[in-house]
């Protein structure tokens, strides 16, 4: 059996007697979600316009901040909307997995964006807090109040999907974040109200970068793990090539390689060492089962091999 593949998808051969390859539905974003992208996409449009126009009007950094914040909220709800639905399309002749690492790239191109959005608000933050600006406090209170309503019901949208894709859980940390931030924005307009102190303003703007930095955190650097073909978060390498080894027959595992295919779907392919062969023909059925059921692999290719000496196998000298 031919095996090209070390580490990045791409075509197989499994002849019967050498390797297992299940093929089986994928899930994606449900249509149901695409409810839920639309929903959530007009609502915040229309607070972003919202916010703008209020936050000009009042002169707060906060809500001008948050307004900027939650436009690249909808831009990020637009990557993952238009990723999700390229996921679903079938795959091609050329591009044999078909676009489901189109989710990978959506979610790290959110984050990008929410870091350049992140810089822009700090940099007006840190001036205003050396200039202080009057600020309307009513108006920041009511159209920031409105925020955690608006916020609050997207992040409900895709509560139920956010265990089961990075997308959808990321839309829904976010929009979560968002109407924590939009309490807080709350918060200053009633400080203001009650003291007069308008540097508050620009000083929970810098609150609210702190918050975006830590969310756009993780799902930078989880969406940048699965787009460099990294191992993905939650399993442990070890365990799988234990597990491998461990099977009955198995002498040894080698060019053992994981990565995510999409924000849902994780793929494996390893080298088998079996000197007395898979004499048992539900053998890989067997362990394709076992890779889904204990590590959410879904999609494993397998290569058994003799372990004949005259025969060496040129990926074990590279591959553990």
């Amino acid at each position: 059996m031919t095996h090209r593949d070390h580490g990045t998808p791409g075509p197989h051969s499994h002849p019967a007697s050498r390797g297992g390859h299940h093929h089986h539905g994928h899930d994606h974003a449900p249509g149901d979600f695409n409810r839920a992208f639309l929903i959530g996409v007009v609502l915040n449009v229309g607070f972003v316009v919202a916010e703008v126009v209020f936050g000009l009007i009042s002169g707060s950094l906060a809500l001008l901040s948050d307004a900027g914040h939650n436009a690249s909220d909808v831009l990020g709800l637009l990557l993952a909307w238009g990723a999700a639905a390229l996921a679903a399309r079938g795959a091609t002749a050329r591009r044999t997995f078909g676009f489901r690492r189109a989710t990978i790239l959506a979610a790290l191109a959110s984050a990008v964006l929410l870091f350049m959005a992140v810089g822009v608000i700090a940099w007006e933050a840190v001036r205003r807090t050396m200039d202080p600006q009057p600020v309307e406090g009513m108006t920041v209170v009511v159209v920031a109040a409105i925020g955690v309503v608006i916020n609050g019901l997207t992040a409900a949208l895709f509560h139920s999907g956010k265990d089961h894709d990075l997308n959808l859980r990321g839309a829904y940390l976010h929009m979560a974040a968002d109407a924590a931030v939009s309490l807080g924005v709350v918060v200053t307009g009633v400080v203001i109200l009650r003291t007069g102190w308008f540097w508050i303003d620009p000083a929970i703007s810098l609150v609210v970068v702190l918050v975006i930095l830590v969310g756009t955190w993780g799902l930078f650097r989880d969406s940048f793990d699965l787009a460099v073909d990294a191992v993905p978060r939650g399993i442990d390498p070890a365990q799988v090539e234990q597990y491998l080894a461990s099977l009955a027959g198995v002498e040894s595992v080698h060019d053992l390689h994981i990565w995510g295919m999409s924000t849902t779907e994780t793929a494996l392919t390893a080298h088998l060492v079996m000197p007395r062969g898979a004499t048992d023909g539900g053998f890989l059925n067997r362990v394709r089962k076992g890779l889904e059921d204990r590590f959410h692999i879904h999609h494993a290719t397998l290569q058994v091999e003799a372990g004949d000496e005259r025969y060496p196998c040129p990926e074990a000298e590279h591959c553990g």
